[in-house]
Order: C-alpha cells, then structure tokens, then sequence
C-alpha cells in the first residue's frame, strides 16, 4: 500500500512546495521589473505599479505551466499605461499578460505587442488579456507597424480594446513565416476593435491571417466574438490569407470593406453580423480559393459594391501565381441572409487576366431580400460553375438568376435577436437560423475603458463670442475647445500671424464679418484639427507678395488624424498677389475625410481652389476621401477647381469621392502656370458625379481612369465657349465607363 501511495504523495508536496515558491512582487521601476523577470518561476506574478511607463520596451520571458502561468498583470487595471517609445515582447510559455494601457506614444520595432524576442525566441500557450492600444501610431502616416503580431503556437488574444492606428500596417497579423508559427491554433476572441479612420492606401487592414507566400499552410486560427466598430482602413478589414482558420459570431458595425478570404483554401465563415446602416462602402464577405464555407451569416444594409460588395465571388487566374487570384472551386454559400444589400457581385473582377470562373461550387437556400424587388446581382462572367438551389428573393421581376430562385412576396419581422426573419414558416430554412446570437459590444474589450464615438462633429460645443480686436481670433481658437463655435462679431479682422487648428473647430459670422491675413496662409490644420467657416468673407489683399499663398493649408508635416474642412455661405476675393494662391493647400501623409464646399463663391484667385495632389508617388495613395462642392461660383480661376490626383493601380481603397454641382464656373483653368490646363482635373477618382453647373469660358474637365471600375457621371451641365468634358482610360483597353450625357456643349 505505501508504494501505492508514494507517487500521489510526492505529487501533493511537489504542488505545495511549488507553491510555496510562487511570488508576486510589485515593481516600480524597469531595473526592478527586470530582476523580477530574471528570476521567474512557474506561479510568479509581476505587478506594474499604477503610474506612467515611459519608454518602456518590455520583454516578458519565462516557462510557466499549464496550471501554474507566469504572469504580468496591472497594480489596479487600466492605471498603468505604458507611453513614449515602448513595446511588449512575450517569449517562453504559458505567459499571461493583463490590464496594461498603451497609449501616447508608439513602438521603435515593428510591433507594439509581439508573441516572440527577436526572430527566434516564440510564445506559446500564451495568453495577452485586458489590455488597450490606443493611438498608439508611428508619427509618420506611412511608417509601417503591427499593433498586435501573433507567433508561436496555441496562443491566446481575448477581450482586448483597439482602436485609432493611424499610420500604415495592419493592426493584428497572425505571423506564419517560420514553421514554428504555422499550423498555430490562435484563438483570437472578445476584442474590441474600435474605430479606424480611412488610411487612403494599401496596408489598413485591421486583421491579416498569415501572407500570400505561406497562403498553402493551414493556420487553424479561431477568430470569434469580436466586434469590428467602424474598422474603415480599407477594402479589406479581415484578410485571411492561409487554410483552415474560423470566422464566426463576430459583428461588423458600419465597417466600409469586407471579410475577404484573399489566399488559403478551407476556411469557414459562419454565424457573423454584418450591420451597414446604409454607410457608404460597408460590405460583407468576398470568397476566392478552395473549398470556402460560407453558412448562417447575417447582412444588413450593405451598400459596397465591386470588391466591396455585400457578397463577392471572385473570378481568378489561370494557374495563378501564389499571390494573385486563386479560382473559386468547391465553395459552399448556404443559409445567410442578405437585407437591404445593394450588391451581390458573381464572377467579380473578371477581366483578361482574371478569367477563370467559378467551379464545383453551391449558393443554396440563402435569402435576398430587397425591399424594393431590385435585383441585386451582377454577373460578371460565366457563373454555370455555380449551382443554385432554394434560395428567395423578394418579388425581383424577371431576375437574371431564375433557376434555383424562387421570387415570391416576402413578409419580414425582427426577431427577439433584433434580426429580421421572414415569417412565413414555410422559409423557416431559407437563411440565417432564427436562434442567431448577436454580440453586444459591451461584451467585448474591457469594462474599464470606454468605447467613445471618435467620429469628428462640429458645433458639440460651447458658443465663444469675439469681438473684432487685434489678435482676437487667433487667440480664441488656441483657447476652444473640440466642437466649440466661435460667434465672430461684424467687423474687419486683420490677422497677423497664421491661426494654428489643432481641434475642430467653428467661426460663424454674425453679422458682416471680413477677414484680411498678412501672412503666406490664414489657417494651419494639425493633426487632431478639422474648419467649419460660415457666412465670412475671405480677403488676401494683405498677403505677402509670395509664390503658394494659401487660405487654408494642411500640416506640413505627416498627420495621422483625418480632417474636415466644411465652407458655406462665404466669400473668397483677392487672392492673386502672386501665381499659385491656392483656397485649400495639402501637404503629403495627409488625408482629409471630407471638403464641403457649399452656397460659397470665389473670384480672382491665381492658383487652385483645392490642391489635393501631393500623393504624387503612384502608390495609390490621396489626400482627401469626398470633396462635395454645390450650388457655389467661381470666377476668374486661374487654376482648376479641383485638382485631386490619385496615382498607381492598387484596388485597396474606396475613393478618392468628387461631386460638383449646381455651380457656375466662369474663366476658370485657363491660366498659363496651370499646368493640366483644366477646370477640374481627376486622375485615379473612384466616383464622380459633375451634374448640373454652368461652365462658361473655361478650360476642359479631365478625367483620368486608373483602376478598378470608377463611377463617373457628367450630366446635365452647360458647357459655354469651353470644350466638352475628356476621359481617358490609362490601364486598360476597355472602353471608358464614364457616363457623359445630357450636356449642352455650345
């Protein structure tokens, strides 16, 4: 019996005396924390005192054990935050790291969190938990980083909160490139992933799945319960680019983009929401490669189109190199719901090199429901390859797709789940299941951090009345606050020195207000800064006799927060002193959400109204994503209206967006510096629409089409003693699309 009992026993006092060796210990400083760290045992617990941590590279390495985690964790969560210059590296196993803030600075290395030391030192069985990135971001916009690179294997990122990268990279990438972190099984699970501005380029995803060279190795990442809050970077928000990984129960809430199974074959999509409230570009789900499972997603109000459409299933290339299109074959699409999608998108992409069809591959009792019958799909190419069966449509009138379609009168209702289902008992299985559970935000991230609206808004402030006295203005904007308006009293406003903008702000006029500036510009916008003008009038009579004057300039430095611009029912006059004074000047690694421009008229200007064309590298990056001008005139411009340049042939972006409307547009671009001898010039615009305006003795409108399949309308304008609008076609052979009717040439 005791040699029975032996090895029980000496079990039981190996586990006390562990125990009894297990520390935790409070540190206050990086040399205590590193003679903490170079003593760790299984158990041991290392406290970050509360406080900031500045410049703070941290390297946690330890082995721990599956019931005895090593572990790094907050004094009091959320009170530690770590700033300036400063990283976290996990290396060894069975680590746990909780409750840290990274806020206020950004990393010297390529990652703000890495599951490895160097290239060689992985973390397994490692867990990071309750920790915020916030604005974390490399001041340079297009200085690339990860916030989060997963290597190793059976590693753990759950309930984090991340929000604001400003500059490039991709926010979480699940790292494949050693066999070491391939075959993985991450779960990645309960995040917060909050609001990501537009980034204007390639390389803003906010999750990537391994890359196109190991897309052939199976990962088997679990990517669950995460909520994507207007994740916006760019076309793709999660990029899976390897095999056998899980999508599923994760909610995208007004994200312009898609899910996107790019490279990687076998990966399932299932149980996801997709919630677009009829935001411009928020999409669904684009489907390429092998054996895809696409089942019980629910999408509503989607608006994407083309590649980022509500559903897209791409066309590939013959024999297609590893990073290019692989040929959808054996894909299953079955029970989602598509509400209100505006775009179903089949054999997208299909062009010369693009030509192999889907194959071998089922959409089978799936429900589109439209509330107004249209027809949702687009087919691009030969979809035979596809079999459809039992799917509804909602009274769509001789729809393209009819065999495997059933288009009857459906009657919705929302479910307890807040989903709409029809009901009708005979469609209880067409679509997504009725018990589909929808995460709430409040379920993911951190409790003790808030999920704050970050979206840009005028006028949410107090009401700052100024009086027209020297140094007035300039001294209260340095003094408001984000959102504040400032009331300008009637008067003449002579400003000398340049106004700094480094918050949103307004100036409303009350009453007549002018405004005169002595120096090169009126308004400097810096990073966090955004400009609402209404009712003033704009003098640059007292500008200095300079070359590239400006009334409103951008940062001359990189920015990595978007701005606005909003101008109505104002007046811009004498703004030729010296060539090239421009209204609005840009400076590169800068981007701006959107310039309105309304009920406002400019005259005698000797540069541009908006020079947006510093992106001049052809990389596909831009400087504005709408610009919206209307019912505004403009004359004796010597330069264009809008010149908006967008270079290169990446299909990574939404815009930029122009729309130009109901103006009147006299002697504008023809002045001998105005070297694109036009009135409006857009090169790389992905939507144009110029309807309705009255150009009289001007230069041309030209369009430059680069890439992808711009929507470009001009319609309805009268164009007088100036010559029709030029389009022209700079990477393909296909016959423009733009749709130029209606127009009175005369």
């Amino acid at each position: 019996m005791r040699l029975t009992w032996w090895p029980v026993l000496a079990a039981l006092l190996s586990i006390v005396s562990a125990s009894a060796f297990a520390e935790e210990r409070l540190v206050s400083d990086q040399q205590e924390y590193r003679e903490a760290v170079a003593k760790l045992e299984p158990g041991d617990v290392v406290v970050l005192a509360n406080g900031i941590w500045e410049d703070f590279e941290i390297v946690f390495e330890g082995k721990g054990t599956e019931s005895r985690p090593i572990t790094l964790t907050a004094q009091d969560k959320g009170k530690v935050v770590i700033s300036g210059q400063s990283n976290l590296q996990l290396a060894g196993e069975y680590l746990v790291v909780s409750g840290l803030v990274f806020k206020n600075g950004y990393t010297p290395t390529d990652a703000v969190i890495s599951f490895r030391k160097g290239k060689s030192a992985f973390a397994n069985h490692s867990r990071v938990t309750e920790t915020v990135i916030d604005g974390f971001s490399n001041p340079e916009r297009f200085e690339t980083d990860y916030w989060v690179g997963i290597y190793g294997k059976h590693n753990r990122f759950d309930h984090n909160h991340l929000e604001g990268k400003g500059n490039k990279g991709v926010l979480l990438a699940v790292r494949m490139n050693t066999p070491e972190s391939q075959e993985n099984h991450h779960r990645i699970d309960h995040n917060y992933f909050g609001p990501r501005s537009t980034l204007g380029s390639n390389g803003g995803e906010t999750l990537r799945i391994g890359t196109s060279h190991h897309s052939l190795t199976d990962s088997f990442t679990r990517v669950e319960n995460n909520y994507f809050d207007r994740c916006d970077g760019e076309v793709e928000i999660i990029s899976v680019k390897a095999g056998k990984n899980q999508v599923r129960g994760n909610v995208f809430f007004e994200s312009r983009g898609t899910l996107t199974l790019r490279h990687g074959n076998d990966n399932v999509v299932e149980d996801n929401i997709f919630f677009g409230n009829g935001v411009d570009h928020t999409g669904g789900i684009r489907v390429i490669n092998k054996r895809q499972t696409i089942r019980n997603n629910y999408l509503e109000g989607l608006t994407g189109y083309r590649f980022g459409g509500g559903l897209v299933v791409m066309n590939g290339v013959p024999d297609s190199p590893i990073n290019r299109y692989h040929q959808v074959d054996g894909a299953l699409i079955e029970n989602n719901s598509l509400v209100n999608v505006e775009h179903i998108q089949l054999a997208a992409g299909s062009d010369s090199e693009r030509s192999a069809v889907p194959i071998n591959s089922a959409f089978k009792a799936n429900l589109i429901y439209s509330e107004n019958g249209r027809d949702t799909f687009t087919l691009y190419d030969d979809v035979s390859g596809i079999e459809f069966a039992g799917n509804v449509l909602n009274e769509v009138k001789d729809p393209q797709l009819a065999t495997g379609f059933e288009s009857q009168s459906v009657k919705m209702k929302r479910g307890k789940n807040g989903l709409l289902y029809p009901t009708s008992k005979a469609l209880a299985n067409v679509g997504a299941k009725r018990d589909l559970a929808v995460l709430d935000k409040s379920d993911t991230g951190v409790s003790w951090y808030p999920k704050n609206d970050s979206r840009i808004r005028f006028r949410t402030g107090k009401t700052i009345d100024v009086e027209a006295a020297p140094g007035a203005l300039k001294s209260a904007v340095a003094r408001a606050e984000a959102g504040d308006v400032l009331r300008l009293a009637a008067g003449e406003y002579l400003v000398g020195k340049s106004i700094l903008v480094d918050k949103p702000v307004s100036l409303i006029a009350k009453g007549k207000v002018e405004i005169d500036f002595e120096r090169t510009t009126l308004f400097e916008i810096a990073d966090g800064g955004s400009l609402e003008l209404s009712g003033l009038t704009i003098s640059g009579a007292s500008a200095p006799d300079n070359v590239g004057n400006s009334v409103i300039r951008s940062s001359r430095y990189s920015m990595l927060v978007n701005y606005q611009i909003r101008i109505e029912n104002s007046q811009f006059i004498d703004l030729d002193v010296n060539r090239h004074f421009n209204i609005v000047n840009v400076s590169k690694s800068t981007m701006a959400d959107s310039i309105t421009i309304l009920n406002s008229s400019f005259s005698d200007v000797s540069g541009a109204i908006l020079k947006l064309d510093k992106e001049y590298d052809d990389f596909g990056i831009y400087n504005a994503e709408y610009v919206e001008i209307r019912n505004s005139s403009f004359t004796n411009v010597q330069g264009a209206i809008a010149d908006l340049y967008r270079g290169g042939t990446d299909e990574s972006t939404f815009g930029p967006h122009f729309l130009l409307s109901g103006s009147e547009v006299r002697n504008v671009g023809k002045g001998s510096k105005n070297k694109q001898a036009s009135s409006v010039y857009l090169h790389g615009v992905q939507v144009t629409n110029i309807s309705d305006n009255n150009f009289v003795d001007s230069a041309p409108i030209k369009l430059f089409h680069t890439v992808g399949e711009p929507v470009s309308r001009v319609t309805g304008n009268t164009f007088a003693a100036t010559p029709p609008p030029e389009v022209l076609e700079l990477n393909s052979d296909k016959e423009n699309t733009a749709m130029i009717e209606d127009n009175i040439v005369k």
